[in-house]
């Protein structure tokens, strides 16, 4: 028997075992393993992933240094490293813009790098180098804060399925041609844009997010869609612009998205889709419809109104329906045209798979008490409606609850949740 404090027992672990240790590690403890046994040795240079934050360095009170020595590190490991890499990582708020970024990508563009993240620093833009657009085997991408302009000879990510950018300074035609030239794009996300004109051409795009300044939205292509969620940041130009067109934004936007799952429209969404007035000709049934999220609606403005009745009198297999208010409490509470839902509401509708409704910052303006009424009534599964009061309204919250309490219910299961925040 020999002495068991001899052995070695890290050394004579499988390999299988000793890059499984490794890729669980971040990679400043995996770097150190070298110095553990013979076998671990430069082991890390061939993991496939690689990502970067400011734990690789000891944090310093001198930026300048610590900036050296993330960039020493970084720049040391690609250096090192053997065989391809995969996913390439780096999050930090310390690095600005540097020439060592623009070497990092080339150097990455020849290692077949299928996934790579930046998120730097947020005083500073980085100008992404040409070099990128020859990661031809790219499957996701993800940018934050940095201007990209695909070169005129850019042919398109022809692998790419995830494309996420956050605070990118891009063209509206450049944006628009790097879309469609991604023929297997499936999800997409672009938030804060700045002022777009957006066409997005993406046959096989399911999940879609857009936050921003968007002057016009159109999905010219996009069948297989199956959740979007969508946030408008208004400025006086952009409302202006959306005043002046004539086009139906609603068919635009939702006209050619037949497989829908689950819709989330945030702040300015609903007033997005009121603008034009061809509803009338739109016959698409959202027959997969099962979620329906709207924010701020205005309950004043009998176009977004008609917007929201639109929107579930045509998914004939809702599930749930969850909707803010946003209304001008005294001109709502002047309302006279309450004759609307008589005139408006297709009398055969019934929600027949209707069960979770929720209904935030209300006011109790008539408009949304004829909204809650019509859903009550026609809602025959409902099993819970809950209802939260906008925190400004004190006085009229009893007259609420005594009204809700009248209204006929096609449920009988139908249980009412008044909450107050």
């Amino acid at each position: 028997m020999g002495d068991s404090s001899n052995l070695d027992l890290i050394s004579d672990l499988p390999q299988s075992i000793i890059e499984s240790i490794l890729t669980r590690l971040p990679i400043r403890d995996a770097v150190r393993t070298s110095f553990l046994s013979s076998k671990f040795r430069y082991r890390w240079a061939a993991l496939t992933h690689l990502v970067f934050d400011e734990d690789c360095v000891p944090l310093s009170n001198d930026r300048a240094l610590f900036e050296d020595k993330l960039i020493n590190f970084i720049t040391r490991a690609l250096f090192l490293h053997q065989g391809p890499i995969h996913k390439f990582q780096l999050c930090t708020s310390y690095l600005q813009s540097c020439p060592e970024i623009d070497q990092w990508i080339l150097f990455l563009s020849r290692k077949d790098i299928k996934e790579l993240v930046l998120e730097l620093g947020e005083s500073e833009w980085i100008r992404i180098p040409s070099c990128l657009f020859k990661c031809n085997k790219l499957i996701c991408l993800e940018l934050f804060r940095c201007e990209l302009d695909p070169p005129p000879t850019f042919k398109g990510f022809m692998c790419l399925k995830t494309l996420n950018l956050y605070q990118v300074f891009v063209a509206s035609d450049a944006i628009e041609s790097l879309i469609s030239s991604c023929p297997l794009l499936e999800n997409l996300s672009l938030s804060y844009s700045d002022s777009l004109t957006l066409n997005i051409y993406a046959p096989n795009l399911k999940y879609l997010c857009l936050e921003g300044e968007f002057k016009d939205i159109c999905l010219q292509n996009t069948p297989l869609l199956i959740a979007m969620s969508v946030a408008m940041y208004m400025t006086e130009d952009i409302a202006e612009h959306m005043q002046q067109s004539s086009s139906c934004n609603f068919i635009k936007l939702l006209g050619s998205v037949p497989y829908l799952e689950k819709l989330t429209g945030r702040i300015y969404f609903t007033k997005y889709l009121s603008i034009g007035d061809d509803r009338g000709r739109l016959s698409v049934t959202y027959s997969h419809l099962k979620i329906i999220e709207l924010y701020q609606v205005s309950f004043e403005d009998m176009k977004e109104i008609l917007v929201v009745l639109h929107l579930i009198t045509n998914s004939p297999n809702l599930k749930e329906l969850q909707i803010s208010g946003s209304s001008n409490t005294l001109a709502a509470m002047e309302a006279t045209d309450l004759d609307f839902w008589d005139k408006e509401c297709p009398s055969p509708c019934l929600f027949e798979r209707l069960k979770v409704v929720k209904m935030t910052e209300m006011s109790g303006v008539p408009h949304e008490m004829e909204f809650i009424k019509f859903l009550l009534e026609r809602s025959p599964v409902l099993e819970v409606m809950s209802i939260m009061p906008c925190p400004s309204v004190m006085d009229g919250r009893l007259n609420m609850l005594i009204e809700l309490v009248r209204f006929r219910r096609a449920s009988a299961r139908a249980e009412i949740l008044f909450i107050q925040c």
